[in-house]
C-alpha cells in the first residue's frame, strides 16, 4: 500500500513508502476525487491537519463489478440463463406437470379434466402444486446443466470439425490398417444435445424420483425429508436411481430430438424470414413445437420410466424396462404406449416454448455487453 503526500505550494511534493498490506492502494489526491476505476473503487476520506490540501482515496474492490464480469463469461451466462428459465416456467406451469405425472403412472382418472377435479377434491388448490419444491429445486439445476452443457459441447464440436476439415479426421490403425473416423459426418447440435441429456440426467436423477414419489403419494411421502428417509430405509441409495437406465436410453432420442428440432427450425425461419433474431412470440411457437415432435417420438420409453421409477410406490414394480412395456401393451394394448400424451402434449408444449423464450432473454440480457462489443 503506497501513500503520497501532495502539496500545491511550489508545485513538488515528497513521497512516503509503506509496507505493502494487501489489495488496497491507498493515495491522496485533490479532494473531491472519489470514483470508479475499472474493477476498483476509490473513496476519498479526509487527511487530519488544519492546513490539509487532500484528501486520502482508498481504492477497494468493487464487488459488484467483479460480479458482472463474472455473469460476461459465455458459459456462465448460459449456465445461469438456464437455472432461471427452469425456474420461471416450473412456477408458472407446475399444476400440468402434476395432472402429466398421475396420467402417465395410471393413478386416478384418465382425462384431463377429471384429473384436475380429483386433485381439487382431494387435496385442495394446493395439490396442483404437489411436490412442486423438490420440482424447483430439480429444475433450476437440470436446466442449468441441460441447457448450459448443450451450448458449450454444440461449439465445441464445431470447433473441432472446422479443425478436422483442415487437418483431417481422427484415426485409428490396426495393423497396416489406417480408419479414419467420419467425425465431420456427425451434426454438433444432435451431439450437444445427446450430451446436454446425459448429463442433466446424471446429475439430477434422484431430485427426479423424489419429485415423482411425492407426486404420486403425497400422504406416504409428506416432506423431501421424510422421502428421502422412507426410500433410503427401503432400497438404499440406489432407490434414489431408480430407472436410470430407462431415463438415459428414453433421454438420448428426445433429447436429441428435441435440440435438433429447435435448431433446425430456428435457423430455417430467420434463413426464410431474413431475420437475424426472433422475437419473444416466434421463440415460444418454435420452441413449443420441437417439445412436442420429441416428446411424442419418445413417448413410450417415458411411460416405461415413470412405471418403474413409482412402481414400488403400488406394490408391482416391473424389473426392466422392456418388461414395464410388455406390460403396458398386455394390459392395455399399444394405445396405452401412449397414454397420457395429450396431457404431456399440454404441459410439454407450454413448457418447451417458454423455457426457450425466457433462456433467450436471460441470455441477452447477460451477453448483451459482451456481444455489442
Amino acid at each position: 500500500m503506497g501513500v503520497e503526500e501532495a502539496g500545491r505550494a511550489g508545485g513538488r511534493g515528497k513521497k512516503l513508502a509503506l509496507a505493502s498490506i494487501g489489495f488496497a492502494d491507498v493515495r491522496v489526491g485533490a479532494a473531491g476525487g472519489a470514483g470508479y476505476r475499472e474493477d476498483l473503487l476509490e473513496v476519498g476520506l479526509p487527511l487530519p491537519g488544519p492546513k490539509n490540501d487532500g484528501d486520502l482515496a482508498v481504492r477497494l474492490p468493487d464487488v459488484g463489478a467483479a460480479v458482472r464480469n463474472f455473469l460476461r463469461n459465455r458459459e456462465v451466462a448460459e449456465f445461469v440463463s438456464g437455472a432461471m428459465a427452469g425456474a420461471m416456467t416450473k412456477a408458472v406451469l407446475a399444476p400440468l406437470e402434476t395432472i402429466r405425472t398421475r396420467m402417465v403412472v395410471g393413478v386416478g382418472s384418465k382425462h384431463i379434466f377429471g384429473s384436475f377435479v380429483e386433485i381439487i377434491e382431494q387435496n385442495g388448490w394446493q395439490g396442483l402444486w404437489a411436490g412442486n419444491t423438490i420440482n424447483m429445486l430439480r429444475i433450476i439445476p437440470t436446466q442449468a446443466i441441460e441447457l448450459g452443457t448443450f451450448e458449450c459441447v454444440k461449439r465445441s464440436m464445431a470447433s473441432a470439425q472446422e479443425k478436422w476439415k483442415e487437418e483431417g479426421c481422427p484415426k485409428i490403425q490396426l495393423g497396416n490398417l489406417k480408419i479414419e473416423l467420419p467425425f465431420h459426418l456427425l451434426s454438433p447440435i444432435a451431439i450437444g444435445g445427446a450430451a446436454a441429456g446425459i448429463a442433466s440426467t446424471l446429475a439430477c436423477h434422484p431430485l427426479e424420483v423424489l419429485k415423482d414419489r411425492m407426486t404420486v403419494n403425497r400422504e406416504a411421502y409428506p416432506s423431501i425429508a421424510i422421502a428421502l428417509n422412507k426410500i433410503y430405509r427401503t432400497d438404499g441409495i440406489g432407490g434414489l436411481y431408480a430407472g436410470l437406465c430407462p431415463t438415459l436410453v428414453g433421454m438420448l432420442p428426445y433429447s436429441t430430438c428435441y435440440y435438433f428440432m429447435y435448431e433446425t427450425i430456428k435457423t430455417s425461419y430467420c434463413r426464410t424470414q431474413k431475420k437475424k433474431s426472433l422475437s419473444r412470440p416466434e421463440l415460444l411457437v418454435i420452441g413449443a413445437l420441437s417439445g412436442l415432435t420429441a416428446s411424442t417420438i419418445s413417448f413410450p420409453l417415458e411411460v416405461a420410466r415413470k412405471r418403474l421409477m413409482v412402481g414400488a410406490i403400488q406394490g408391482k414394480c416391473p424389473p426392466h424396462m422392456i418388461a414395464a412395456l410388455a406390460e403396458v401393451v398386455q394390459e392395455e394394448g399399444l394405445k396405452g404406449l401412449f397414454r397420457g400424451w395429450a396431457a404431456s402434449s399440454l404441459k410439454v408444449m407450454p413448457t418447451s416454448g417458454v423455457t426457450w423464450m425466457f433462456y433467450e432473454a436471460w441470455k441477452d440480457i447477460l451477453l448483451a455487453p459482451r456481444l455489442h462489443v
